[in-house]
This record gives C-alpha cells, sequence and structure tokens, in this order.
C-alpha cells in the first residue's frame, strides 16, 4: 500500500503561532486535495487539530530546544518522516535556532532539498500581516512538485477557523453548571502572556511591554460589573500563571470574579469561546483564538504591530485593537478608560444577546 500524500507542515511555536498556521494549512489542503500532517511543538497542538478537517495527523513534540541526539521523541518523529519523502514539506518556522534542529530531522529522515519550501525565503511586504505571510508560503510550490502542482491555486479565507466537536461543547456545558456559571453574561479577562512568568516568579512590569497595572484590570472589572451585575469574570490563563491571577482578583475585590487557569484545557477554552460574551486580552494566543471563535474581543497591544499580528475574525468588527506601534509601545500606556469604551462599543453575538438583556433587566 502505498503512503498517502499529505503536505507536511512543521511549526516550532506556540499557542498563537500553531493556531495562525490555520489558513495556511486549509490552503494547502485545497490545493493538493489531500489534508496535512502538521509537525509541531507542544501538546497544544493536538488540542487544537486532532479534529480538524485540514489536518489529519499531529506529530507533536514536547519542546522545540531539546537536543537531537538525547530527545527519543525526536527520533521517532525521524522515522515518521522517513515514510513522507514522497511528499511537500511546508517549514513555517522563522527562528534560526529552530530551524537548526528542523533541518537534521529533514536530513535524517531522507527528505531531499527540492522537497522543500522555508518561510524565510519568501518576502514579507512592510506592514504585511503574519497569516498572509503563510498563505505566500503556502502558494509556492517545492522544486519537486512544480510540474504538477505550481498551477494550482486556491482561493481560501484568511481568517483562522476551528470546529468544536459536539462532545466538547457538553463537556464545557457542564464544566459551567458546576461552576455555577451557566446562564450568567461571561467575560474572559486573559492579563498574562508567555513573558509575564519566569522561573523564578512574576517577570519585572519594566521588562515585559505586555504587563498591565492590576488596578487597571480592577477599574475595568468594576465597569463591567456596573454595566451587567449579573457578569460573571473569569480570569485566563495557563495554569503556571495561576498565583499571579490570584493577585489580580485579590485587587478586583468584588464577587463573582473567578481564576479558571487550572481548569482551561484547550478544547474547554475553544467551547467556552463560542458562548463567552467577550474578551479581553493583552496581545497573545489565547486572543487570537477569541477572534476566531467568534468572541467579541478588546485587544491590547505593546511593542508588537497590530498591522501584522492583529487577531482576525470572520467579523472584523468584533475585535477592538488598542494601543501598539505607532500609537504606544506598551500596554501600560494604554488607559482602563479606553479599554472600557472600546469593550462597550463592541457588536454582542447573536447567541449571548438576548441573556445580556434579560440579565440586565431582571436587575432594574
Amino acid at each position: 500500500m502505498s503512503n498517502p500524500f499529505h503536505p507536511l507542515v512543521i511549526r516550532y511555536g506556540r499557542l498563537g503561532d500553531t493556531m495562525l498556521l490555520q489558513p495556511l494549512l486549509r490552503r494547502l489542503h485545497a490545493r493538493y486535495s489531500e489534508p496535512c500532517t502538521l509537525l509541531a511543538t507542544g501538546s497544544y497542538a493536538t488540542d487544537l487539530y486532532h479534529d480538524q478537517p485540514d489536518v489529519a495527523k499531529v506529530i507533536a513534540l514536547r519542546s522545540r530546544h531539546r537536543s537531537l541526539l538525547l530527545s527519543p521523541e525526536q527520533w521517532h518523529a525521524v522515522r515518521a518522516l522517513q515514510r513522507m519523502r514522497h511528499v511537500p514539506v511546508y517549514v513555517c518556522e522563522p527562528q534560526p535556532r529552530s530551524l537548526q534542529r528542523i533541518r537534521p530531522l529533514l536530513k535524517l529522515a531522507g527528505i531531499a532539498d527540492d522537497h522543500c519550501v522555508f518561510l524565510n525565503d519568501i518576502p514579507l511586504p512592510p506592514g504585511g500581516h503574519w497569516i498572509e505571510h503563510l498563505l505566500a508560503l503556502a502558494d509556492s510550490t517545492p522544486p519537486a512538485f512544480r510540474d504538477r502542482y505550481a498551477s494550482v491555486a486556491c482561493s481560501t479565507s484568511a481568517v483562522p477557523e476551528f470546529l468544536v466537536s459536539a462532545q466538547d461543547r457538553a463537556e464545557c456545558e457542564r464544566w459551567l453548571a458546576a461552576r455555577g456559571l451557566a446562564g450568567h453574561p461571561l467575560v474572559l479577562l486573559q492579563p498574562a502572556n508567555k513573558r509575564t512568568m519566569r522561573w523564578n516568579g512574576v517577570r519585572k512590569a519594566s521588562d515585559d511591554d505586555k504587563s498591565w497595572p492590576m488596578e487597571n484590570w480592577a477599574r475595568v472589572a468594576a465597569a463591567l460589573h456596573a454595566q451587567m451585575p449579573q457578569v460573571r469574570i473569569l480570569l485566563c490563563g495557563s495554569p503556571a500563571e495561576q498565583g499571579y491571577l490570584e493577585n489580580i482578583r485579590a485587587a478586583i475585590a468584588q464577587p463573582g470574579v473567578e481564576v479558571v487557569a487550572k481548569e482551561l484545557p484547550l478544547p474547554r477554552l475553544k467551547a467556552l469561546l463560542t458562548v463567552a460574551h467577550s474578551m479581553i486580552s493583552v496581545d497573545t494566543g489565547p486572543a487570537h483564538l477569541a477572534a476566531a471563535m467568534g468572541c467579541p474581543l478588546v485587544v491590547m497591544f505593546g511593542g508588537g504591530s497590530p498591522s501584522h499580528w492583529r487577531p482576525r475574525s470572520s467579523n472584523p468588527e468584533a475585535v477592538h485593537v488598542l494601543g501598539g506601534p505607532p500609537t504606544s509601545t506598551r500596554v501600560d500606556a494604554i488607559t482602563p478608560e479606553q479599554v472600557i469604551e472600546a469593550w462597550r462599543s463592541l457588536p454582542l453575538r447573536a447567541s449571548v444577546a438576548e441573556s445580556v438583556k434579560l440579565s440586565v433587566t431582571s436587575d432594574s
């Protein structure tokens, strides 16, 4: 039996990097008429793509930094790649350090250079969005396949989209009920980003351009509660950020605020974002996921460029961006009043509009 012809996509990144691959994966699925194999790092790669139509298989490595010679899982990846020596390979990794680990994997697997294309060989226009950069890569063809596929052009969406299974929706509903959250408008706050935590605690705010003062989060939470008395505010993040988020909850000092960092595996978060009222976040991976799931979003940028990293939604009006160059280069330059005004102007998604209306009316 011949091996299936699944294009291979490689990306060693974090949650946001991995989910922003979705438009590229969809484009490659359309071009080659077969779903892709994804080689990525982190368990979130499997959680994001295990039930998605554009991905046939995920090969997930625990870390992008481990030495090839000391990592049995990477040798397992080599053996898996050896069965894909006949497919086009799209290397979406921009970081030289990660490329130094990817290239030996390809060589050990016997994948020829003319089977591969690399993102770093595709120019990014000034001010261009990262997804457009990835789609330009998806539209290119490795030399070995140009006779057959170079003329195959497809027009697909540049907005990430993820399906949520009925099982994950039902599990999320049970969790909301057990938590006493069912029936309440839910606003998610995402204060932390990948730089927030260090091995020895919270990074200094002066060293983190996405750090927003706790008192600002408290002022925003007070405004949310004043406008929607039935609101439940969920402080989201990774389990490692639990203590940091507990300190923010203490600063908020009002009822109806929960820290759920240890209770949000990615399948549950995806399902939660389909029913939440809205999210307020710094520029980080969950903000991109919120936009992709149709959750109205206010996102605060620090030094990153919104033109390059703006979260994309099927409803562009549901994403309000604050800060970022050239306006500012630090999140703490954004005022709580700006965030509150942006949140109030978000469109209500149809699925929660009526429940919010009823909640407000019952407290009038």
